[in-house]
């Protein structure tokens, strides 16, 4: 008989709504008592063969770097210099984002070259959220970090990671940042723009509000940078 005469024959009896009560009892019956080795949310098997089969979980990777950085912190400078070391390897290894993320944060909290090599490094990610955290932690090395910062501001693609570089300028906290906040005041991007507005805020002392033209007026002008704050702006700075 072909297939399609013997679907057309075949006999289909409908699951009644008692059958579908005792399959639900039995679903709750197995996972209740042991046997939900079948079910996918329950494999029955402990950490350690878990840890075997699947590896460690993104959490169990970040805790783990989180411990050996502060016993490396503990140890010396020695002991930092091979963590960073080693930390550029696992960084090339790990494929979750988030742990990546994880850790360009741990390397911040070290002053050696891998550690740096690392912030740099975590601008050209190819996630935008391990990007947008290279731009936080570069924020923290002050000046060095300005031409970086710069750089992921006009060439990334992502318009929430070149907002975090701007505002990354200004979490360095030195007035050289004020010439590349003047090229974002120019940014067609409005966000770009007040973005610009606050990291100049920040890093310059002034407070000219939030008129943008106002704000490319002084930075254009490097006298007006060394005149004393107004009225005006020592009353916005109070309130």
């Amino acid at each position: 008989m072909p297939a399609f005469d013997l679907f057309r024959h075949t006999t289909v009896t409908p699951i009644t709504p008692r059958a579908l009560q005792a399959i639900g009892a039995a679903v709750i019956l197995a996972s209740t008592a042991g046997c939900a080795g079948w079910l996918p949310w329950g494999s029955g098997e402990t950490t350690e063969k878990q840890i075997a089969r699947y590896g460690y979980t993104a959490d169990q990777r970040i805790a783990a770097l989180t411990k050996e950085a502060q016993e490396a912190s503990e140890a010396g400078s020695t002991a930092e210099i091979r963590f960073s070391q080693g930390l550029i390897q696992t960084l090339l290894e790990e494929h979750d984002p988030r742990v990546r993320c994880s850790i360009l944060e741990i390397a911040a909290d070290f002053d050696t070259p891998a550690a740096n090599a690392i912030c740099e490094g975590g601008l050209r990610d190819p996630d935008p959220r391990v990007r947008m955290t290279a731009c936080d932690v570069c924020g923290m090395r002050g000046k060095e970090a300005i031409p970086l910062l710069a750089s992921c501001m006009e060439t990334d693609e992502e318009i929430d990671v070149r907002l975090r570089a701007v505002r990354a300028l200004g979490e360095t906290g030195n007035d050289a940042a004020i010439a590349v906040l003047a090229i974002a005041l120019e940014d067609p991007d409005p966000a770009v723009q007040y973005r610009a507005v606050d990291s100049l805020r920040q890093v310059s002392g002034r407070d000219l509000g939030n008129d943008v033209n106002a704000w490319r007026a002084w930075a254009a002008d490097p006298e007006a940078r060394d005149t004393e704050p107004t009225m005006a702006e020592t009353i916005r700075q109070i309130f």
